[in-house]
């Protein structure tokens, strides 16, 4: 059975998200996938604290990492608290993992992770999409369309 859509995603609680992602990349397909994490990874996350701003995912092996994503030490662990910002495995079926690494590998396309966030029924999972990096032209037109969108919704408001 094929994954639900970015629409139908049951986000109750996003946790970080990666705004600039939709800036600087052309996101394709959305993408949700499951995170190995250890346990004050989780109760750090659950107190809101994390960030994937800079961080992306690769194949390796037959497995789908999440590289440069930083999830800091939690305030209450102790010695067994984790490593912030170590690779974090993330569960995906192994036909998704195969498409992605041939999407990857062939086309030259970057696996972005747009946010974490906690589902309805409480685990932590991943928003991931396969994007194509903008060059800085299409960032200006970009740039552009927003200003005008948002001129637009000026005249139309002061206009009625």
């Amino acid at each position: 059975m094929a994954r639900p859509t970015h629409a139908a995603f049951d986000k109750k609680k996003i946790v970080a998200e990666n705004r600039r992602a939709k800036f600087d990349y052309y996101i394709e397909d959305t993408f949700e996938a499951g995170i190995m994490l250890t346990g004050t990874e989780v109760k750090s996350l659950r107190f809101g604290e994390g960030s994937i701003a800079e961080s992306y995912a690769e194949v390796r092996k037959g497995e789908v990492w999440l590289v440069n994503s930083n999830v800091p030490e939690f305030s209450h662990g102790n010695r067994h608290n984790h490593e912030p910002k170590r690779p974090r495995k993330l569960l995906l079926h192994e036909r998704e993992i195969a498409k992605f690494h041939g999407l990857v590998e062939r086309k030259g396309m970057t696996l972005v992770p747009l946010s974490i966030y906690f589902n309805s029924r409480g685990r932590a999972k991943v928003e991931l999409a396969l994007a194509k990096g903008k060059n800085a032209a299409d960032k200006r037109q970009t740039i552009k369309e927003r200003d005008w969108k948002r001129e637009q919704g000026r005249i139309m408001r002061d206009h009625a």
